[in-house]
């Protein structure tokens, strides 16, 4: 009688244990389905590429087959990409993105978001490995806590209207390989951790100086410097 009582409680204990995985993966699945509904609410969306989302099919995988959507397994409602680029999008980023959990890629380059690019974005997603947030008119200053993401390979912020400095703080992004932020309103010395990057990532930000871009911080570029220091001592040697 013991034995079969003890049996019965182990079958409890593991029905338990079994319930409350599927449990709490069907809620990270529910989460996703969320997560791209809310997209779909709250971007202005003119070119209603979001708008063909239909929601009425809830077979397994669904959101796998939606227009710039990759999941980590097409059977699985859990997304890995979302590519929402050059869809004229209005609007601001959402807080509802955070239920996209385990996405790593968002895309959300040239459209026109206006608002500034959200401060605690890395308290929404953890694990980032490339965010491109290009071509908007973004404003405000670049978020230091993107410091944070340290899977990032790739971070796009050009073609905005974004002020302040590029944060030293980014230097901790180690695996960081792409990295541009052209045609901004930055100003301030470019941390040394960016000089082995392409002075056109850097480009058209008139108040920026240093690194890649050739040009101390307070004075001329180094060319510049160096083409005056000859006519210098030209002049100094008596040739006019």
């Amino acid at each position: 009688m013991d034995s079969r009582i003890a049996r019965i409680w182990i079958l409890v204990l593991l029905w338990g244990c079994i319930n409350t995985h599927f449990g709490s993966y069907a809620a990270v699945v529910e989460d996703d389905v969320r997560c791209v509904q809310r997209l779909k609410q709250l971007l202005n969306d003119p070119l209603r590429k979001l708008a063909s989302r239909d929601f009425r099919d809830h077979t397994v995988g669904f959101i796998c087959d939606f227009v710039s959507i990759t999941c980590w397994n097409n059977r699985e409602n859990q997304i890995f990409s979302l590519e929402l680029q050059d869809m004229e999008i209005t609007g601001e980023v959402p807080k509802d993105i955070e239920y996209c959990a385990s996405l790593t890629k968002l895309d959300l380059g040239r459209n026109e978001i206006f608002e500034p690019i959200p401060p605690d974005i890395y308290n929404w997603l953890l694990f980032f490995v490339t965010l491109d947030l290009s071509g908007h008119d973004f404003s405000g200053v670049i978020p230091r806590d993107l410091q944070h993401y340290e899977y990032l390979n790739v971070l796009i912020l050009s073609d905005n209207k974004l002020s302040g400095s590029i944060p030293y703080e980014f230097s901790s992004l180690g695996r960081l390989k792409t990295f541009s932020v052209a045609n901004n309103k930055l100003k301030g010395s470019i941390p040394s951790f960016f000089d082995g990057f392409d002075k056109v990532d850097f480009a058209g930000n008139s108040g920026l100086c240093g690194g890649p871009l050739e040009l101390k911080c307070g004075g001329l570029s180094k060319k510049s410097t160096g083409s005056r220091m000859v006519t210098a001592i030209g002049i100094g040697m008596g040739f006019h």
